[in-house]
């Protein structure tokens, strides 16, 4: 039995307002179970556990209260792997000695396990509770009667995860902690890897309560519930809404209004709708403040609270229409990256990484994280909707999966929603990232080839049948959207158009690492502007600056493989790319990797960036951190030293830039160029008096223009065109672009540089 709810309280206080209104009742049916550990006394059983590795012999004893065994203290929750002699284990035998007496009359007690992953069993006082499936939800077993004959009790958890033996028919749905080529495969993500506590209820208990925001304006918002109540026996209850400005403020409540609902012995499920009037708007960081509303629903019975839960969220409404997205009818470009699991060991990420990690992406000038390949602990999407970062959350499926998944991949996806629907931050689900059976591993991609083209490479592979991607994200896509009708679903991540399937999603476009050159991208752009309404990922690897885990003495004949297989580098694109003969060390190459990094960085952004809204709604950059120390494709290693990628990609993600064609390197003598200067805004203001000075300049000379206007609010602006011949000397030119606005009683300072090289061999 799922809990979906049971550990997503309160987040911090904002600023907020509205007048009450009353609201709207709704239907009966069925559901599950679940706990709010804000909203009601709760045990913590968190602490020193006993484990012992899963056997035969052990697990037929180990639920009984004396068992020999190999038993060693472990700190829950953790990740097995973190005790030494474990980190090759697909399974352990959890033990939790505790005391708790008999329960109150009317009173019911429940077990809630947070975080599993990935499959569990469960006991207590030797009786078999039930199993569980899925890392990222907490389960939750009834134990009112096994608690009240005894105040002593054992709690025993098996808990097993195990390694996938054929990558492209996976059966777990853990997303990148099991499969990904950022990760270290030989890290086992098992173990009781968030808190397991008792909780108490009344005889009526809100299960699940999952809230979004349906409407929103200046005006009006209208807030949608879901409640799911387990009932001990057919009671009659009242359902009391309350919402509340967030924090300390004077007003009182925007909403108090109760229903009357009629339940049966066992689940029931009821639906209603609450109207803020006059609300304060969420907005993410770019357009605004970050409002909050505290929310909570209330089972009385006889007049008694039997069981409260909380919520707290932001009041906004978003669209996506074409991939160009608007939030509160406010159009907005989306600068994006993917992130991934902010530290391979994630039981002990705590808020203190999550806030950092936001933070610096909105250092990065970023409006939209892509939650990539997993879900994470509610502590980050608080964060989230705390700071106005938007975010694309993405359902852990991985590449492949075995047919036997689908049903389990539903019934996870509507958890997902019941957990994360509140937060304002969420504004796009996504079902699969790459539906395509890869037996990819660190180090090596059965997909790339930079010498293949794009199309050969790409469309062929997606006109293949495909059970994942038409069957089980169809699957995933519909059970996201019976949740959720408010949001954005995309069924998969990284799908081109294909027949019968002629939209597409987003597009995964490495030119200058998995295919083609850095170019090829304006190269599409032009040809198919349909691949490039939202590129979801693009990037190169780069060595960071800070690799301990490399031994460069042996230069140039490094342990190659070992870097593959362990820390992720794909030599051979790598060495394609920026070949490492010629370099006199292994620190000189490694400084060139994070050079050709931020080139392909800038010079990608500021295409897509040019063909804001024509037809591009945005991108998400890959990757922004590492979560181990490894060679991949972040523009952050494991320690959130940047590399060369971070400021190329914060330098193209200001609000203004003003960029060129990219002069091609080498060129040859006296080729004649034109290139096309635009000038891109995000800002929700004219820019006046605008000035924008080129200059490009050689060893023995320069040529100089200057252009002038306005410069209009969220747009691109052809601003000129350099018409010149490249000089007859060999060399180095620099091309420097400079502009100059008057924003109210601001100034706005921008600039741009590019190089090229004239060689008398370029091919004219």
């Amino acid at each position: 039995m799922t809990d979906p709810h049971s550990s997503d309280g309160l987040d911090r206080p904002g600023p907020g307002r509205g007048k009450p209104t009353a609201g709207t009742s709704g239907t009966s049916g069925t559901s599950g179970a679940g706990h709010d550990r804000e909203a009601d006394p709760s045990r913590d059983l968190s602490g020193t556990w006993s484990m012992a590795r899963a056997d035969e012999e052990l697990r037929r004893t180990f639920s009984e209260e004396e068992t020999p065994g190999d038993w060693v203290d472990v700190e829950v929750p953790s990740h097995w792997r973190s005790t030494p002699g474990f980190g090759d284990a697909e399974g352990v035998l959890y033990r939790r000695r505790f005391e708790a007496h008999g329960t109150e009359p009317g009173e019911r007690r429940w077990l809630v396990l947070d975080g599993l992953c990935y499959q569990g069993d469960v006991w207590l006082d030797g009786t078999y509770l039930g199993d569980t499936e899925g890392y990222f939800m907490p389960h939750c077993f009834e134990v009112t009667s096994p608690l009240a004959g005894r105040s002593e009790h054992l709690l025993a958890v098996e808990a097993t995860c195990s390694r996938p033996t054929d990558l492209r028919a996976k059966r777990n749905i853990t997303g990148v902690l099991q499969h990904w080529d950022c990760l270290d495969p030989e890290l086992n993500p098992g173990g009781i890897w968030r808190p397991v506590r008792l909780e108490r209820t009344g005889p009526v208990r809100l299960s699940v309560l999952r809230c979004m925001v349906v409407e929103a304006d200046d005006e009006r918002a209208i807030v949608q519930f879901h409640a799911e109540l387990d009932s001990v026996a057919t009671h009659t209850v009242t359902i009391r809404t309350i919402i509340d400005v967030a924090g300390d403020a004077p007003e009182g409540a925007v909403v108090d209004s109760g229903e009357e609902h009629l339940l049966s012995a066992g689940t029931n499920t009821i639906e209603w709708r609450v109207a803020v009037e006059e609300p304060d708007l969420w907005w993410p960081h770019a357009l605004g403040g970050q409002p909050m509303y505290d929310l909570r629903v209330e089972v009385l019975l006889a007049g008694r609270r039997s069981h409260l839960r909380k919520r707290r969220m932001g009041l906004r409404h978003f669209k996506l229409r074409n991939w160009i997205a608007s939030i509160n009818g406010e159009q907005l470009f989306l600068k994006g990256t993917n992130m991934g699991p902010v530290d391979a060991d994630l039981a002990s990420a705590g808020e203190a990484d999550f806030a950092r990690d936001l933070d610096l992406a909105i250092q990065t000038g970023l409006d939209l994280v892509r939650v990539h390949g997993h879900v994470t602990k509610p502590e980050f999407y608080r964060e989230a909707d705390r700071v106005g970062m938007l975010l694309w959350q993405d359902f852990p499926l991985q590449w492949g999966y075995a047919r036997g998944i689908r049903d389990q991949a539903a019934r996870q996806a509507r958890a997902m929603v019941d957990m994360l629907a509140h937060h304002s931050s969420i504004v796009i689900w996504c079902g699969h990232n790459e539906p395509v059976p890869l037996d990819t591993r660190p180090g090596r991609r059965s997909d790339a080839d930079p010498n293949k083209r794009f199309f050969r490479r790409g469309l062929m592979a997606q006109e293949l049948p495909n059970w994942n991607r038409s069957v089980l994200d169809r699957t995933v896509k519909r059970a996201i959207e019976k949740a959720d009708s408010s949001r954005p679903v995309i069924p998969h991540s990284g799908v081109l158009p294909h027949p019968p399937q002629l939209s597409g999603t987003d597009s995964h476009l490495y030119f200058g690492w998995f295919q083609g050159r850095v170019d090829d991208l304006a190269t599409l752009a032009a040809r198919v502007p349909r691949l490039v309404r939202f590129v979801g990922e693009f990037g190169a690897q780069a060595i960071p600056a800070d690799a301990p885990f490399v031994d460069p003495a042996p230069w140039p004949r490094l342990d190659w493989e070992q870097l593959a297989e362990r820390h992720g580098l794909q030599f051979d694109l790598l060495d394609h790319y920026v070949p490492h003969e010629g370099h006199a060390d292994f620190d000189d190459w490694a400084r060139a990797t994070r050079e050709y990094q931020g080139e392909l960085i800038r010079r990608q952004v500021e295409t897509l960036r040019r063909l804001k809204y024509r037809p591009t709604g945005g991108f998400c950059q890959f990757l922004f951190a590492d979560a181990a120390p490894m060679i991949s494709c972040s523009v952050l290693d494991h320690r959130r030293l940047p590399k060369e990628g971070w400021a190329a990609l914060r330098d193209a993600c200001r609000p203004v830039i003003v960029v060129a064609d990219p002069i091609p390197s080498p060129i040859a003598p006296r080729t004649r160029l034109k290139l096309r200067i635009h000038t891109i805004s995000d800002l929700r203001r004219e820019l006046r008096g605008v000035r924008l000075e080129a200059r490009l300049s050689w060893r023995e000379g320069d040529l100089a223009w200057e252009f002038g206007g306005e410069l209009p609010a969220d747009s691109v602006t052809r601003s000129g065109v350099l018409d010149f011949e490249v000089p007859v000397t060999s060399g180095r030119i620099r091309l420097d672009l400079s502009l100059r606005a008057e924003d109210g009683d601001r100034r706005v300072r921008v600039s741009n540089t590019y190089l090229a090289t004239v060689h008398p061999d370029a091919a004219p």
